[in-house]
């Protein structure tokens, strides 16, 4: 008897129901296709995603205000990128669409209540909020309305700029989406939650300095706008304004007393050279923009040079 036909069709119902916010139901098919096909591997590895939500869905009865409950889906969404790293089983990605669409269906039915009060509607995290969540059920021009809202609201959060550049990218409007990343990554890396997106743009990026540079965390957050520079991802460029290139050279200031004074050991300290290196590469970018005086380009490459040899070679 060949098993293959009735598990894929099983494996499909399941995800079916997973789709249609029903993971008890999702359950109880996986379970039935293990019974045909005990070895089959995709069945066993969505069967332990549905558990670890079921028993995730158990403590929703804790949160009284719908709100909340919105918040604990998305929350736990990126608790579940954890459980997956620590399963370390093969992803297989109908499975991930379907969880995918399960978790932000069930958020953004809570974030549409409480965005039903007209006091809410300017509310920009529950704007990013509901952007993400139209992102995960792939309503990318929803999730565009929703995110340029919240933008205006929050025009230096990494958080924010890095999610309207996702959808950016999504709805294949790369130019956008390339300036969008490279300002949430100046702004602030640590804001840009990498489990969260979704666009072949920033995770073949992410992939690639993984991949080179073996890093991972805060850390890997910080090297890549300098990657993406490297790469060729975050070639969208623009000049500064004046206040922008005060704060700029402000900020430049500090890193470098921070990069000089710190030990190598101490927490944090691997941030601040990448950091650093991220602020000299938007001051060069400036002047050439502005056709500033080819020496003080070269002045700010030297300074490059002498904190990391390699990335000036391959900038240069």
């Amino acid at each position: 008897m060949d098993l293959g036909i009735p598990v894929a069709g099983l494996l499909q119902e399941a995800y079916d129901n997973l789709k249609a916010s029903d993971a008890k139901a999702a359950q109880t098919v996986l379970e039935e296709a293990l019974r045909a096909d005990f070895d089959n591997q995709e069945a066993a590895f969505a069967l332990k995603c549905v558990k670890w939500w079921l028993e995730r869905l158990k403590k929703l009865e804790d949160f009284r205000d719908t709100y909340e409950k919105g918040g604990y889906f998305l929350s736990q969404w990126k608790s579940f990128h954890t459980f997956l790293e620590r399963v370390g089983d093969a992803s297989f990605e109908p499975c991930l669409y379907a969880v995918r669409r399960f978790v932000f269906s069930a958020a953004l039915q809570y974030f549409q209540d409480v965005l039903g009060d007209k006091e809410n509607r300017h509310d920009p995290v529950l704007l990013l909020q509901v952007g993400q969540c139209y992102k995960g059920v792939g309503n990318y021009d929803l999730a565009l309305k929703y995110l340029e809202q919240a933008i205006r609201f929050r025009r230096e959060d990494g958080e924010t700029l890095s999610e309207l550049a996702d959808v950016n990218a999504l709805l294949d409007e790369t130019r956008v989406a390339k300036a969008l990343f490279r300002e949430a990554f100046f702004m602030n890396p640590q804001g840009v939650d990498l489990r969260t997106m979704e666009s072949q743009m920033i995770i073949g990026l992410r992939d690639q300095v993984m991949k080179e540079k073996g890093l991972s965390g805060g850390e890997l957050l910080e090297w890549m706008p300098i990657y993406g520079a490297i790469y060729g991802v975050f070639t969208v460029k623009r000049e500064l304004k004046p206040v922008e290139l005060g704060r700029l050279k402000q900020s430049i200031f500090s890193l470098e007393n921070e990069v000089r004074s710190r030990p190598e050991n101490e927490e944090n300290a691997v941030l601040f050279k990448p950091r650093l290196i991220n602020h000299y590469l938007w001051l060069i970018d400036h002047y050439e923009n502005i056709r500033e005086d080819p020496g003080l380009i070269e002045e700010t490459m030297l300074k490059i040079k002498i904190i990391d040899p390699v990335i000036y070679e391959r900038i240069h």
